[in-house]
């Protein structure tokens, strides 16, 4: 099964910074994707360019099954935003699981909060989709949500995590999981997508499961790159 993070920044296309749902429908498709989990995506917004961007993209990419996990409202009640996932497997379940905001915010960056999409798919695997904050309180917290939702088999966590390999806020999901970017034979770095100095994506996988492939191609569609992984 090949599985796909991809943060879209909204189906925002990187160079013409104009709303593209074709552009990222063609990189998942180059990608052969069969699962994706997408980061910053909109729903119901009033203006009509922001409706249901991850059922347009299902549609656009042939694939029969999609959910919005919904982080927070962007105009009151009438615009979402947060994390989708569309698969060609029959999802069975998904759900919305609230990412806590932190009670006393010391960041000096934007905060907003987040949550963690989690599916189970008919085919035993259990996804978690996920888009952790800018400051590290929020970084804390997300972490510890994820631990406490993670299956002990056949579990695949992605999303755009905004810190780096070395940041030793994901050393409990590392002692639990699998990095598929340990399969990368050199260094690859998937943010901004024009030219990336950075790597805050990722995709892990629980220990029972083989990694036959892992890659960040050199897609500039959204402002990520999407990363990549080949699993069994």
């Amino acid at each position: 099964m090949k599985v796909m993070s991809f943060n879209t920044q909204h189906c925002m296309n990187y160079i013409t910074k104009e709303i593209d749902y074709q552009i990222m429908a063609d990189a998942i498709l180059q990608c052969e994707a069969d699962i994706v989990g997408l980061q910053e995506m909109r729903y119901e917004d009033p203006e009509s360019d922001f409706t249901r961007q991850t059922e347009k993209l299902a549609e656009l990419t042939g694939m029969k099954y999609s959910y919005f996990a919904k982080a927070v409202n962007i105009v009151d009640d009438d615009g979402w935003f947060g994390n989708g996932f569309i698969s060609r497997v029959p999802i069975v379940e998904a759900i919305t699981i609230p990412i806590p905001d932190p009670v006393e915010k010391r960041g000096d960056q934007l905060y907003e909060t987040r949550c963690i999409l989690k599916a189970k798919l008919e085919n035993g695997f259990t996804v978690l989709c996920t888009h952790f904050g800018l400051n590290e309180d929020e970084h804390i917290n997300a972490v510890k949500t994820v631990l406490n939702n993670l299956e002990s088999e056949k579990c695949i966590l992605m999303g755009d995590f905004n810190v780096r390999p070395e940041n030793p806020v994901l050393d409990p999901i590392r002692d639990c999981m699998k990095d598929t970017a340990d399969l990368f034979t050199q260094e690859l770095v998937s943010f901004p997508s024009d030219k990336p100095n950075r790597k805050i994506d990722y995709i892990f996988v629980s220990s029972d499961v083989t990694v036959l492939d892992a890659d960040i191609p050199s897609i500039v569609a959204a402002d990520h790159r999407p990363h990549i992984a080949v699993v069994e």
